[in-house]
Formats: C-alpha cells, structure tokens, sequence
C-alpha cells in the first residue's frame, strides 16, 4: 500500500551535475529546510467540506491559524494507517506547547464502517486532540480525488473488505496553503515536528 504521485517525486528530485575539471571549488549547499516534500504552490488540495466524529461540520478554514495535517486512512487498516497514526502522536509530543498550534485530521476511507463513534475511539489511542473526518462515499472519493491520493476497496477471500490507499500526510502551513507532503520515516515523529515546527516560526 501507498503508492506517491509522480509530482511529489519529481519535486524532490534534484539532479546533480559532476564538475568540468578539478580547477573549480564545489558550491556549497544549502540543506534544505524540510525532511518532507515541499509542494507548495500546488494547485491541488483546496479544501474540503466533510463532518467530524463530534458531529461538527469542518472545511479547512476553521483551522486557520494552525498548522493543519491531513491523513486518509481507515480504522481497519493493519498497517500504515497505525504506523502513520502513531507517529504523528510522536510529533505532537515532540511539539510540546507548540502542539497547540497544530490540527491532525484523519479522514476516513471507509464511512460506511467508520462510524463517529468508532472514529473517536480509534484517535483517542493516538491522541484525543486528532478529529476524525467523514462524508458519503462520493463525497470521500471527490475529496481523494481533489488531492492526488489513491484509494481502492477491494475483497478478501474471507468476504471481508481491504482498502489499498496511498500513504501521504499533507501538512498546510497557519496561513492554509498546502506546503508538504510527508510519509512515516521510522523515527517516532521527529522530521514531523521539525517541519512543523519551521511552519510555525515561518508564520508567527
């Protein structure tokens, strides 16, 4: 599972030329200043309108303010949605007070299992701060569309269903553009934070 659009790679190719001669000292670089992808000025996730586990009626506008990360998923998964779950719980610990600048919404894949009720308790194992966000199937599906992700339900021999679907974060800086796009890396959340954490001073 998870599968990243060509754009997120090509824009985090960087093609390095091999020097004419040896007469010339190398340039020095300069370390880019996100672990993730940057994508800004992306014309792709715009937005959303869907309802949180709390009944409430959320668009991307009322985090104004926050730094705001989204994660499609479903409760079910076995494997990255946990994962990936897990380790922005790790980044909202790395974050200390600043956490309180920072949103993480999971979306649901699966609305017609993931329930408000069953979307509460799934974040609560993470974080209770987490809101989980759910619409109609065409509704998910439009929004899937809108930023570049990939879900397919599929069957299982045991008749029980399996939802293949990339693995992305979109993270979108206090001022609502869509900046970064990051996957889990193994270390508890660390780049994470950090790059939160440059979203946050960039914007204060």
């Amino acid at each position: 599972m998870g599968q990243v659009a060509a754009a997120f790679t090509a824009a985090a190719t960087v093609i390095q030329l091999p020097a004419c001669g040896n007469t010339v000292a190398p340039a020095r670089t300069q370390a880019a200043p996100f672990a993730a992808t940057d994508i800004t000025g992306v014309h792709f996730g715009k937005g959303f309108t869907l309802t949180d586990h709390t009944g409430a009626v959320r668009s991307l506008a009322d985090f104004k303010g926050k730094a705001v990360v989204v994660f499609f998923g479903y409760t079910n998964c076995p494997d990255v949605c946990p994962t990936t779950m897990a380790e922005l719980a790790g980044a909202m610990e790395k974050l200390g007070d600043a956490a309180a600048h920072v949103q993480v919404l999971f979306v649901t894949l699966d609305p017609e299992h993931d329930s408000a009720s069953v979307l509460e308790r799934y974040l609560a194992g993470f974080d209770p701060r987490f809101l989980g966000l759910y619409g109609d199937e065409r509704g998910t599906q439009e929004i899937v569309g809108e930023f570049k992700a990939y879900s397919q339900k599929l069957g299982d021999a045991s008749g029980q269903h399996v939802i293949e679907h990339s693995g992305g974060v979109y993270i979108f800086d206090p001022r609502g553009q869509l900046r970064l796009h990051a996957k889990a890396s193994g270390d508890g959340g660390a780049a994470i934070a950090r790059d939160l954490n440059e979203l946050l001073k960039a914007a204060a």
